[in-house]
């Protein structure tokens, strides 16, 4: 979806909400107002934030300013200003669900658990996919566990919410020590996906462990994440097999409880519902619980979604240095800073990251792509040699390093290096056709094995028949070797699949050059001129090259160059003009 598009959603989204403005805005905050809710369409919180309290000023008495600067605050994280308007609407007599939500969330954190059943009896919730849970939590919180075990039995009868109240359920339980309550429910599978999440697993082989089944948990663990789980649960499998008996530290009481009800619907709503209002699910889920990593890692990554990458960036600079996500955080940060353009910031977080956690592929291989991505070709080869070397033995998914640093030294003509490689990534992954189109491309381009780069390019398309810098590719290989009439319709199909490409119109230009047609050459010369200074184009497009063809011709220009002339293979016929 383009970005006007994604605003004028926003915006619907958010009118539905919140409902239109005020009729009869004071005039004297008009700018503000307006000011506000263009930031509100563009997703920039903090602006929005801003100029609402600006308005609100100047008109307190204004329940949809007031909402809508609830809403922003929230989208902040700025908690104390969120619950301050909240208060301010309630003791107007607006009635507000963004309001609710604020509020609900003050009472969680002062445990005032009592209050919060009270406003959600009042009709005064967020919603039928959180109240519910929300009270058993609170029952719970108040001491009563039975109250709570009906509540969460209740909201099991809701269409669409028996595996969340089943989850939060045996939460309850283990929470308490009733472990083996806890795992009948997991073990009857009544949990559903939730289980299955990562956080649900780490949940179960806790409760397993304090019910002296290490051996079971060892097994899930292996099951739901294969033979290479990420660090936390690297260790976590680690201590389980070493005999050591977890504590169940998942949730440590109602409030965590809360915490994770708003959690667990942002996960599971992350790619169904709008993503600014998936976002207030993080923002109060690590508002009630700080040390909720997952939250913060949800949340960092819908800021960026939202393109608020300085958000992000303060988002996912909150996970630890103790944290066993610490490294997924900074690779977050880094590619929020890139994002943002703070390059060099970027290379910095990952440069530290690989001083730390240098034992971890991905590390080494993302500050390899971005080194190479700003063509400092020798230090990105140094990434992924390091890469290359934390593995023990080989691994199919180390086709990727050996062909990115293929890239890399095919760059700085270090071809026999760079050749090596290419075919290193081509054992481990056969048919993979990146590398087999990279190959065969750089062949054809040196002169060298034309026969089997044409091999390796037919395998390519075959794969990826609409990827238009592969079927160019084909086109280029067979212009090489002189099939002029065969190159045609695959530089013609790239082109189309490609229209805007200066180097795949260039190639198409010398392809009819070559059978003849010199006016469509001119024109698909001047083509690619066109487009070679777009933003997004090619940096391959030689545009002096170009020129010269367009002024004498691309036979002139091989003669100047000192390459050999077109010559057509003997199954190949070229027309005359």
């Amino acid at each position: 979806m383009t970005n006007w598009a994604n605003q004028l959603l926003r915006g619907v989204v958010l009118a539905a909400a919140l409902g239109a403005p005020a009729a009869g805005t004071a005039a004297g905050i008009s700018g503000d107002y307006l000011a506000a809710r263009q930031a509100n369409y563009s997703g920039d919180y903090k602006a929005a934030a801003k100029y609402y309290g600006q308005a609100i000023l100047l008109d307190p008495g204004n329940g949809d300013l007031m909402e809508r600067g609830v809403l922003a605050n929230l989208s902040l994280g700025d908690f104390d200003r969120a619950i301050a308007l909240a208060d301010q609407l309630s003791d107007g007599g607006f009635s507000s669900q963004i309001g609710y939500m604020a509020q609900m969330a003050g009472l969680a954190a002062s445990e005032n658990y009592s209050a919060i059943l009270k406003q959600v009896d009042a009709n005064k919730g967020v919603g039928v996919l959180i109240d519910g849970l929300v009270q058993a939590w609170s029952e719970l919180g108040q001491g009563d566990l039975s109250a709570a075990l009906v509540k969460f039995d209740e909201v099991a009868t809701i269409d669409g919410m028996g595996p969340f109240a089943a989850y939060h359920k045996a939460l309850a339980l283990a929470s308490v020590g009733d472990f083996e309550g806890a795992e009948t429910i997991f073990a009857a599978g009544t949990a559903g996906g939730m289980q299955m999440t990562r956080r649900g697993t780490v949940a179960r082989a806790e409760i397993l462990s304090q019910l002296d089944r290490n051996a079971d948990a060892v097994a899930m663990i292996d099951e739901s994440f294969g033979p290479d789980p990420d660090p936390g649960l690297s260790t976590l499998r680690a201590d389980l097999a070493a005999g050591t008996r977890l504590p169940f530290s998942h949730i440590s009481g109602a409030r965590d409880g809360l915490a994770e009800v708003f959690y667990t619907l942002a996960g599971a709503l992350s790619n169904e519902m709008n993503d600014d209002f998936t976002l207030l699910y993080t923002r109060v889920a690590v508002y009630l619980r700080p040390d909720h990593v997952d939250a913060l890692l949800l949340g960092a990554e819908l800021l960026e979604k939202l393109e608020q990458n300085d958000l992000a960036v303060a988002a996912y600079k909150q996970v630890p240095r103790d944290n066993p996500a610490y490294y997924a955080a900074e690779l977050g940060r880094a590619n929020a800073l890139r994002a943002s353009g703070k390059v060099d910031a970027a290379v910095e977080v990952l440069e530290q990251l690989a001083e730390t956690h240098g034992d971890l592929p991905l590390v080494q291989s993302t500050l390899g792509d971005l080194l190479r991505q700003q063509e400092h070709f020798e230090d990105a080869i140094t990434a992924y040699t390091r890469a290359l070397d934390t593995f023990d033995e080989p691994n199919v998914t180390q086709w990727f390093l050996y062909y990115a640093r293929a890239i890399s030294h095919e760059r700085l003509d270090h071809w026999d290096e760079s050749e090596a490689d290419f075919r290193a990534a081509l054992e481990l992954n056969p048919e993979q056709p990146q590398v087999l189109n990279y190959l065969g491309y750089s062949l054809v381009e040196k002169q060298q094995k034309l026969d089997e780069a044409l091999n390796m390019i037919e395998r390519a398309v075959a794969a990826r028949p609409d990827a238009g810098y592969i079927v160019d590719s084909l086109g280029w290989v067979l212009y090489r070797l002189g099939r002029y009439q065969e190159a045609v319709g695959h530089m013609e199909h790239a082109a189309e699949l490609m229209a805007v490409d200066p180097v795949v119109n260039d190639h198409l230009g010398d392809v009819y050059w070559a059978v003849g047609r010199k006016l469509e050459a001119q024109f698909q010369w001047k083509r690619a001129l066109s487009f070679a200074d777009w933003e997004d184009a090619s940096e391959e497009a030689d545009t002096d090259r170009i020129r010269q063809k367009i002024a004498v011709g691309l036979d002139q220009v091989l003669r100047e160059e000192g390459s050999p002339p077109l010559e057509v293979a003997q199954d190949s016929a070229v027309p005359s003009d």
